[in-house]
């Protein structure tokens, strides 16, 4: 079995729990209106790729921790990007279509809904995270840390500093600016979330933070080569959203910017052989991020 076979092996049983854990999370009425615990549903379900939780029970599988104590971390993470992604594809910012192949939520309900929709989404994560953790320490931790990187100085400034594009700054430097803000926070947290539901160590820890940092930024490359190179059946969204967007193909060129993210991969897995029994599904993560077509 290759590495990309071990991850995907993995993920397909990790989203298997996660799925049945955000329906059981997921409010319904007569505690949430009808329509809005409808459209929150359809944000999140049928999931994507479950990427950032599947690396938060990875993460806490490879230091130490039982996944159960990871679950809550999981589905709160999902939950942040889902309502990313509903807020992204509005009119005032995206302006898509299309999500995972289906109409986004703006266009299947209505603009006011979506915007709803991400509000309960974000909020409502961190009530996941304070009900299903059971220690305080814990819990506490894992709100700051997810705040953190979805908030002001994380997820929300990357989109501001996107959105402003080449506003001021050498491109380079932007560029890395904002994804290290807009995508990699994200996955920094999601690494982290698992870490602390483990209880890892310092160098536990530094190890996670080290591969999420190479994963993060070569996700991001790849992406923005995907909307130029990419089959929109295929990855269930428009391409050619980001021309006039800073991305690395406009920075750097097409070729340069996969070369720059197959040394990305590279030390992502140079990481992954730390990871012990587990080092297998973390190069096949990364390989998966810089093979994917969707």
């Amino acid at each position: 079995m290759s590495e990309i076979e071990e991850f995907l092996a993995y993920s397909r049983e990790a989203k298997l729990v996660l799925d049945r854990e955000l329906q059981r999370w997921l409010p319904g009425p007569p505690r949430v209106p009808p329509r809005l615990a409808e459209a929150m549903r359809y944000a999140v379900f049928p999931g994507g790729k479950r990427l950032r939780p599947v690396l938060v029970l990875l993460s806490c599988e490879a230091s130490g921790g039982e996944l159960s104590v990871a679950i809550p971390g999981a589905c709160a993470i999902e939950l942040v990007h889902c309502y990313s992604l509903v807020h992204d594809d509005l009119p005032a910012m995206d302006n898509a279509d299309t999500r995972r192949g289906r109409p986004t939520v703006h266009r299947a309900f209505d603009e006011a809904t979506a915007v709803l929709v991400g509000d309960g989404l974000l909020t409502y994560a961190f009530e996941v995270l304070t009900r299903g953790i059971a220690d305080p320490q814990v819990a506490a931790e894992s709100v700051l840390e997810l705040a953190q990187a979805a908030g002001p100085a994380g997820m929300v400034g990357g989109q501001m500093e996107d959105l402003l594009g080449l506003a001021d700054g050498e491109p380079q430097e932007r560029l890395h600016r904002i994804h290290e803000l807009k995508t990699g926070a994200l996955l920094r947290c999601a690494v982290r979330l698992g870490a602390i539901a483990a209880r890892a160590t310092p160098l536990q820890r530094n190890r996670l933070d080290r591969y999420a940092n190479c994963v993060g930024l070569a996700f991001q490359i790849v992406d923005d080569l995907l909307d130029i190179v990419g089959d929109s059946t295929k990855l269930g969204k428009p391409v050619h959203q980001d021309e006039n967007k800073l991305t690395f193909p406009a920075v750097l060129g097409v070729e340069e910017s996969r070369i720059r993210a197959q040394r990305l991969v590279s030390e992502a897995c140079e990481v992954a052989r730390e990871m012990g029994k587990l080092a297998p599904v973390f190069a096949g993560l990364a390989r998966y991020v810089l093979e994917r077509d969707r």
